[in-house]
């Protein structure tokens, strides 16, 4: 049954916000807490990188899943799971001592990713208002709270402990579950799908722009994936301490804020190539500069710099699967083209480990950032051959 229609007055709409706020505290707490925690147990990069990219095999399949359920019991319910998920992620992180139990963490935290941005976008491309502004509105919203989670799992850690900084993490997804359920759909009518749970993918499958929506979600997603794994070990061997990485690392959640907020009034289509071309090469350039650049104030620019090319992309990505999809198969496409952000999860952080035991880190960044630039070069050509015949491939 699909979630119950609502007013559409704005105001009804808070609780929705504040959910998807605290469960992204919640996530940008853990790209400090995981692989910090993980390095300071004594475990290698390729360790790291696994404990971080195995479980993403199953985040595939979920969020596929997860995409085609949305589409028939509403983003709202798909939401409440992800939020239970979330929590228990944090009870296992803060009890662990193993690999194995951190795998364990790592898979439920994996379930909720998996099942939470398929169902928040559902919700926020059918929200009363202009598309763009409040899908703006939602990813500054959602990249505000991974600022204040992020910084704030840099100092709990630095003054508590890691244990604290889990717990803290799992009475978010409790606070993000409460706001949830106080939330109603302002949709006030409900196209359901119909069919099997699979058969809106056959029909996407057909069209050529969820993989083009695929390849945009791998640049959008690199930036994460390299936040919750490599990032923070970067900082943190070049001598910084937990608390200054943390701050350090929510400059990347302040420019995906700041380019949510202001991109999102003036993004209205996906027609052209040059933003996803601007935000490709920003993406590359940052990534490839990020380790050449000693200087920490530099540093911290160039993370603020990929923030908001990752924000660009990230609103691209997400204008690009609204305008190509129907409502009853809205969920169905933001699962298929956000394969590409679980492909980024899956590669990024084992590729990363490997390149980081081989070469070494400083030298494993600009190997990652200048594949990516050289990969950037094929976005106007991709995006020639997607949106000229877009429902055909």
């Amino acid at each position: 049954m699909a979630d119950p229609p609502h007013s559409t007055r704005r105001g009804a709409l808070w609780p929705f916000f504040v959910a998807s706020s605290a469960w992204n505290l919640a996530l940008g707490m853990s790209y400090i807490l995981v692989p910090l925690y993980a390095h300071g147990l004594g475990y290698s990069g390729i360790a790291i990188g696994g404990l971080l990219s195995l479980p993403t095999v199953a985040h595939i399949v979920i969020a596929l899943v997860g995409g085609a359920y949305t589409d028939r019991i509403g983003g709202r319910r798909m939401a409440l799971g992800s939020f239970v998920c979330c929590a228990i992620a944090g009870a296992v992180f803060a009890v662990s001592q193993s690999f194995a139990a951190l795998l364990i963490g790592q898979f439920f935290f994996v379930i909720s990713r998996a099942t939470f941005w398929p169902a928040i976008w559902s919700i926020g491309s059918q929200l009363p208002g202009d598309r763009g502004t409040q899908m703006g509105r939602l990813n500054a919203t959602t990249n505000g709270a991974q600022i204040v989670g992020t910084a704030a799992a840099g100092l709990i850690v630095a003054w508590i402990g890691f244990g604290a900084g889990f717990w803290v993490l799992a009475a978010a997804c409790v606070g993000a579950f409460g706001a949830m359920f106080r939330f109603v759909s302002p949709v006030t009518t409900h196209v359901q799908a119909v069919g099997g749970i699979f058969t809106a993918y056959r029909a996407l499958l057909r069209r050529r722009t969820p993989y083009y929506g695929i390849v945009c979600a791998m640049y959008a997603a690199l930036p994460f994936s390299l936040s919750m794994s490599f990032y923070p070990i970067l900082l943190v061997e070049r001598g910084l301490a937990s608390d200054t990485a943390g701050w350090m690392l929510a400059l990347r959640a302040l420019g995906g804020a700041v380019m949510g907020a202001a991109a999102g009034r003036y993004v209205r289509n996906a027609h052209g190539w040059g933003l996803p071309f601007a935000a490709s090469t920003g993406v590359a350039v940052c990534v490839l500069a990020v380790a050449i650049v000693p200087n920490p104030l530099l540093v911290s620019l160039l993370l603020f710099g990929v923030g908001v090319a990752s924000g660009l992309m990230t609103l691209f990505f997400q204008m690009l699967v609204a305008e190509t999809s129907s409502p009853a198969e809205r969920g169905s496409a933001l699962a298929l083209s956000g394969l590409g952000w679980q492909l980024a999860h899956a590669i990024v952080p084992i590729g990363m480990g490997v390149l980081v035991d081989r070469f070494g880190i400083e030298t494993a960044f600009p190997i990652l950032g200048t594949a990516a630039a050289v990969l950037a070069l094929g976005f106007v050509p991709l995006h020639r051959w997607a949106m000229g015949r877009s429902r055909a491939v």
